[in-house]
């Protein structure tokens, strides 16, 4: 197998993974009463723990980061506001919603992270980023609606949720930017993910809370979320950016939401209207129209983001 073949399968697996892991947590939201601020603070604190001690496996001296007082300040932010934010958001949707919905929804980020770029750099909308906002307002509508005002399709709740999430990734990745700059990717999403994490372990009533239907499907589920949906997929991406340009690894990464939908209808017989079918192809649109060349520099900085 060529270099860039096993680029692609990397990249298409991990984002088919992220996705896959959304629908198994809306499994254990509805059937096993796991609450989303439970499944954060683990998903987040195991799964740091591990890719610090991988970094450390690889040489990379895990506690270096610490030792930089800038650095260290910038990780605590990046960690509570940053990796905590988009990480309690998008579980917050799906508990109220369903993974397809939070997971399109969040997929607006390059919107958000394009509009910050041109208020900062005081550009005015080019015709292809005024389509890419009207795409993404027109995909989110039928999301909510499939089609008709008279009754939602989505709670509102998880909209608004899941525009926090799309809004909570925009500034993880471009807070990570700097960070990324000078530390391996490894070592800040796993610091990032342990700050965040404990953070949330102070929220969370218990380790093992009464209400939770602890089993061997729902620890095999949440093993899942953390080992696949988290550690491997994050892995895949970043290993397949050695071997595909960041444009393309990101672009391929809209197999994620396309995963959830599917998994979504195929295991918990989500109801997907045809026009949130059209609202989905909008959004994911809209990432290929921000990463045509002329917008390159205003999106490249989604491409360091997870």
């Amino acid at each position: 197998m060529s270099n860039r073949a096993k680029g692609l399968a990397m990249v298409v697996t991990g984002a088919a993974l992220w996705g896959l892991s959304g629908t198994a947590a809306q499994i254990l939201f509805q059937e096993k009463q796991v609450t989303a601020e439970w499944l954060v603070a683990v998903r987040m604190v195991l799964a740091g723990i591990v890719l610090v001690l991988l970094g450390a496996f690889k040489g990379l001296k895990p506690f270096s980061i610490w030792r930089d007082k800038q650095s260290a300040w910038h990780l605590l932010w990046f960690g509570l506001i940053g990796m905590l934010g988009v990480q309690y958001t998008y579980f917050a949707s799906i508990a109220t919603g369903n993974a397809a919905t939070a997971t399109l929804l969040q997929y607006l980020a390059p919107i958000y992270i394009v509009l910050y770029s041109m208020i900062k750099q005081r550009e005015k909308p080019s015709k292809q980023i005024s389509l890419a906002i009207l795409l993404a307002l027109v995909g989110t509508f039928l999301l909510m609606t499939n089609g008709t005002t008279s009754q939602l399709a989505v709670s509102i709740i998880s909209v608004i949720w899941g525009i926090l999430s799309g809004i909570a990734l925009a500034f993880y990745t471009l807070s990570s930017a700097q960070l990324l700059k000078k530390w391996n990717s490894m070592i800040v999403v796993g610091w990032g993910m342990i700050v965040g994490g404990t953070a949330m372990c102070l929220i969370i009533p218990s380790v093992f809370p009464a209400n939770i239907v602890f089993g061997i499907d729902t620890w095999l589920l949440v093993l899942f979320v953390v080992i696949f949906g988290t550690l491997i997929a994050f892995l895949l991406f970043v290993e397949s950016i050695r071997h595909l340009s960041p444009t393309e690894s990101s672009l391929l990464s809209s197999v994620e939401p396309l995963s959830a939908v599917a998994a979504s209808i195929v295991f918990l017989h989500v109801s997907f209207g045809l026009f949130q079918a059209v609202g989905a192809a909008c959004i994911i649109a809209t990432v290929f129209l921000l990463s045509q060349p002329k917008k390159k520099k205003m999106y490249r900085e989604f491409e360091t983001g997870m």
